[in-house]
């Protein structure tokens, strides 16, 4: 029998994991601190999209899933997997709370043959000097001390052409028996683990990934407002660049970025840093990009209708990104507030949302002055609308 699992975390990146696990024979418990959560896994249910309902139920049915809402599962483990949220402060600096809860409540439960893997997304050194000294890692005697290897999550919600299995899964260790460990664990059921030379090397990584995913969204929200000037299309534009066989990727634009990978990570790169003395100008330029384009969209509505005061207009999509009913960190969030200020009466579209700080999604009708088209999901039927003027922000005039 194949070694048990905790999965330390069960969200969008950690239930899929666990059940990657479980199906490749591993004995798994999840760890959440969310009762309900607890519960609906338990009964073979679950809120995150993308999770294989019927799948789930089988392997709770057998015996090969279990949720829990301790730690009690980690002293038996041989592996320990962490996969908790690790987001921006207010202050726009990372927030490493939930972390460090982990360590204190895991601290003492692990010995000398448990592998620790954390998948949460870090700035380089934070699994090194940040954990490691939380859970007391013996760095004179590493030998004497559990294994420690970071392997950054790559979960993209409801994307059915890339899953756990055939993306490729980068792996470090804090020493080289972590590493193998670590290597010899998610090769059970990923197709291809690249071996990073160090865990700093892996951290980066990940940072570098959605890094580059803000930037050049970030240029195509820019270009986004010289076509819109110009009364250009730019879908138009990009389908046109896009022809080029090579040394292109197309991005689009849209009212900012949002979820937990794309306005966070790269945050954590520039925070970073910051701390060294070293300037991450593209980055910080890219996120001030990003963070003034629902004033941009504001705006563009007043434009549209000669004002906003007493106007009411409907958001359509406050998800961040089509097809998922995923909100946090969406740029929905600022767009309403910016229209509410200038004193529209913003109401929000969203059916797979349905309900969302303390508001439940309306349907579409032409009981509106405008429609400001913010997260197209592929369900929507605009002409429900009606003759309602739409803003688009996808970069279609």
């Amino acid at each position: 029998m194949k070694a048990s699992v905790s999965v330390v975390g069960l969200g969008y990146v950690g239930l899929p994991l666990a059940i990657a696990a479980a199906k490749s024979g591993y004995m798994v418990t999840g760890i959440d601190l969310d009762e309900v959560k607890v519960k609906d896994i338990n009964n073979g249910e679950s809120q995150i999209e993308g999770v294989n309902k019927d799948e789930l139920s089988e392997l709770v049915t057998a015996g090969r899933i279990k949720a829990e809402s301790n730690y009690s599962s980690v002293e038996n483990a041989e592996v320990i997997i962490v996969c908790v949220p690790t987001p921006l402060l207010e202050n726009h600096l990372p927030d490493l709370s939930y972390l460090k809860s982990v360590a204190i409540s895991i601290k003492g439960k692990l010995n000398v043959n448990s592998l620790l893997v954390l998948e949460s997304t870090v700035a380089p050194g934070t699994t090194r000097d940040f954990l490691a000294p939380l859970l007391e890692f013996n760095f004179d005697k590493p030998e004497t001390c559990f294994k420690l290897a970071f392997s950054p999550e790559r979960i993209d919600p409801m994307n059915l052409n890339w899953t756990i299995k055939n993306t490729p899964k980068l792996v470090a260790g804090l020493t080289t028996e972590a590493k193998k460990l670590a290597v010899k664990f998610y090769s059970e059921f990923v197709d291809q683990v690249v071996e990073c030379e160090s865990i700093e090397v892996a951290e980066i990584a990940k940072l570098l990934e959605n890094s580059f995913r803000l930037i050049n969204i970030s240029f195509m929200n820019e270009l986004s407002i010289f076509c819109d000037k110009l009364e250009i299309n730019l879908d138009n534009v990009i389908k046109a660049a896009a022809t080029k066989p090579y040394g292109f990727m197309p991005f689009y634009p849209g009212i900012g970025v949002g979820g937990h990978c794309i306005p966070v990570d790269p945050i954590y790169l520039s925070n970073a840093g910051k701390m060294i003395g070293v300037s991450t100008r593209f980055i910080d330029l890219a996120d001030q990009v990003n963070q003034e384009m629902p004033s941009y969209f504001v705006r563009r509505s007043e434009e549209k209708l000669g004002g906003l005061k007493h106007k009411k207009v409907l958001v359509v999509g406050v998800a961040y990104k089509p097809n998922v009913a995923d909100t946090r960190e969406t740029p929905a969030k600022p767009l309403i507030a910016g229209l509410k200020e200038k004193g529209a009466e913003v109401f929000w579209h969203d059916d797979l949302v349905k309900e969302w700080n303390g508001e439940k999604s309306v349907a579409l009708s032409s009981d509106f002055d405008l429609a400001i088209i913010a997260t197209p999901h592929e369900y929507l039927d605009l002409t429900k609308l009606v003759s309602v003027p739409i803003l688009n922000t996808r970069g279609s005039i």
